[in-house]
């Protein structure tokens, strides 16, 4: 008898082992506003790290995080690393291309709580009366990635703050212009 449910659990662990293999190699998030303000404006809100500390909704997280600049001033080769709390945990983000007034692309290295490199990317498109600003992140999901994936929903846990970035963004934009 407990050989047979000595079997069993290995063959359940086999079996969850295989379909966690098999769940996607890479993840895609992204989430959209429009913003009734100048590309231009919106764009110098995303190309200078500086001024993420008025719209990111991380930078909230913990009031105590360490921050510092270095590199270019904005644009590309712009560099942003923290330390914080259990929050924010511990990273940087180098531009790794900036097009303005059009896009600017983000390599993300999160140092801690674990290790992880995503690419994340602004695209500002001009329309009707201001921009379509859309926030987007790609990166790959490892065994770990894709076993966590099962239990947490990562789109909805990272898109909501994507729809508070991008509202304060749009709060802040509109107000300015």
């Amino acid at each position: 008898m407990l050989k047979k449910v000595g079997i069993g659990v290995v063959v359940l662990v086999v079996v969850l082992v295989v379909f966690i293999a098999t769940r996607p190699s890479t993840f895609h998030i992204e989430r959209s506003t429009k913003i009734a303000a100048p590309p231009e404006l919106i764009f110098g809100l995303i190309d200078d790290f500086r001024k993420w500390q008025d719209w990111s909704p991380w930078e909230k997280l913990d009031p105590a995080m360490k921050k510092t600049h270095s590199g270019a001033p904005s644009g590309t080769g712009a560099i942003y690393s923290w330390t914080g709390n259990d929050d924010v945990g511990e990273g940087r983000m180098t531009i790794t291309s900036s097009k303005p007034p059009e896009q600017v692309q983000i390599k993300l290295e999160f140092l801690k709580p674990w290790e992880a490199t995503n690419t994340t990317t602004f695209t500002v498109k001009s329309g009707d009366g201001g921009a379509n600003v859309t926030w987007a992140m790609d990166g790959n999901n490892n065994f770990a990635s894709k076993a966590f994936g099962l239990f947490m929903d990562m789109d909805a846990m990272i898109g909501k703050d994507f729809e508070k970035g991008l509202s304060a963004m749009k709060a802040l934009a509109e107000a300015k212009k």
